[in-house]
């Protein structure tokens, strides 16, 4: 870093010691060693990094508004902009915001747009879906790799769904102080925002092969808050190497924001109709003692549903689960529906009974469910209004629907059960080869031989 960048850095007293070398460091880039950086130069840099709108929404805060648009940005301004996305106060936030969308942030009676709000929101949201792709964690890449993707109209779905609840109902205005309850109970996207310009001012524009070589080092230095993916890890998935995924990345992301936080690391695959089959006692084979299970539903109609089970499934006449339990949609639209604490009915699961309903619920009560999949598999049913849960309104496209896909992911870590570990210590008498029973039933649905089932080791006497 050169010497006038450090010293300009130095004089910013907003600047944390650990945070100088960053921003000192992108100026120095973006300004080619000057004191001041053009609005051209700062998008040849940073444009790849993000979606245009946002662009559009920086230059906005940096250079001031159309019409009274300055040439260039001084270190100050460019500082500001840092801190107050990556840990600014509330109140520096929405004036970013009010900034951004050229509106004066000093002026209490402001109003803003709904639809200017949720465009700004999108731009975060896109912006920050290309950034987790850009770096390529682990997170990132390992469903990536499994056949997962980033769609469009999902990020555009999971934008909505942050930014719908920043208006009054019945207003399409937004105040000050309906952006700033807004904000308080919306850590996701806050989230967003401090990883897009951690990302941002982290970037470093590679132009040569030796410099690709050391391209990690830039994640190295940003700040491990602010690497962490709001992604899960996946796992069980190492030999499926192109999983038929019904969801997108956007999607797992809204679902797994809302789960408790010690479960959202990693997400354990169990179950899925198009690799297991369409069977309903395979469905309870597979995810029964699992521990906290997120159950996904497509319909024949396209709509994408399902709700989070934080008890292990089994097999009751009586409802388990606690509050934390939650239905959500994903599509035509994504919502979360809490628990309202008015019944416990979160999770039943049943089994050739005569006088008690036989299948998987969540919600409401016998044949009035919020989420209900039938023992005789393919068939489901969801009612129009369910009181276990807030907000809640009917999941599928028709109350009793027809069922195109079912997922089932464990999240967390498994629990471990004492005649596990039991198991575990008298292993030793057992081959290698007679474990990963359900890895190699996958291969071998892959149609992947296993070559070395021939070959096992001399029991011990």
């Amino acid at each position: 870093m050169g010497n006038s960048s450090t010293k300009l850095a130095e004089k910013c007293s907003l600047l944390a010691k650990s945070e100088v070398p960053v921003v000192a460091s992108s100026f120095k880039l973006v300004s080619k060693n000057s004191e001041r950086i053009k609005e051209d130069d700062l998008m040849k840099f940073w444009g790849s990094q993000m979606d245009p709108r946002l662009a559009q929404y920086i230059t906005n805060f940096l250079f001031g508004p159309l019409g009274a648009r300055s040439p260039v940005v001084e270190f100050q301004r460019f500082a500001e902009l840092y801190v107050y996305c990556v840990r600014g106060t509330i109140d520096e936030r929405i004036n970013v915001l009010l900034c951004s969308l050229g509106q004066q942030p000093e002026s209490e009676s402001t109003e803003i747009a709904y639809p200017l709000i949720k465009e700004y929101v999108e731009a975060v949201v896109s912006s920050y879906m290309r950034a987790i792709r850009l770096e390529g964690g682990p997170q990132y890449k390992s469903w990536e790799s499994r056949g997962f993707r980033i769609v469009k109209d999902c990020i555009q779905k999971l934008a909505e769904s942050l930014a719908y609840d920043v208006v009054q109902q019945g207003t399409q205005k937004v105040t000050r102080s309906d952006a700033e309850r807004w904000l308080h109970k919306n850590p996701t996207f806050l989230k967003m925002l401090e990883h897009v310009f951690s990302h941002l001012y982290h970037y470093r524009n590679v132009k040569n092969a030796a410099s690709e070589a050391d391209g990690n080092a830039r994640k190295s230095i940003i700040p491990q808050e602010a690497l962490q993916s709001m992604l899960p890890y996946c796992e069980g998935l190492q030999y499926v190497p192109d999983y038929p995924a019904f969801t997108d990345l956007s999607q797992m992301l809204f679902i797994n924001s809302n789960l408790p936080g010690t479960q959202q690391n990693k997400w354990r695959f169990l179950f899925s109709s198009q690799i297991h089959g369409e069977s309903f006692s395979t469905l309870l084979g597979r995810i029964m003692d699992q521990g906290s299970t997120v159950v996904i539903v497509e319909d024949a109609n396209g709509y994408i549903f399902g709700g989070y089970a934080p008890d292990s499934w089994a097999l009751s006449p009586n409802y388990v689960g606690n509050e934390n339990s939650f239905l959500f949609t994903l599509r035509p639209k994504m919502r979360c529906f809490s628990s309202t604490g008015y019944n416990d009915h979160y999770q039943y699961l049943n089994l050739h009974q005569q006088t008690m309903p036989n299948g998987m619920g969540m919600g409401g009560q016998h044949n009035y469910w919020g989420m209900w999949l039938d023992s005789e598999y393919g068939i489901g049913e969801c009612s129009e209004s369910c009181t276990t849960y807030k907000g809640y309104f009917q999941l599928s496209a028709t109350k009793k629907f027809n069922i195109r896909n079912v997922e089932v992911w464990g999240v967390g870590d498994k629990p471990v059960k004492e005649e596990d570990e039991g198991e575990d210590e008298k292993s030793g008498a057992r081959s290698v080869l007679d474990g990963n029973a359900d890895s190699k039933a996958i291969l071998k649905m892959s149609g992947r031989e296993q070559y070395s089932d021939g070959y096992r080791e001399e029991p011990k006497d």
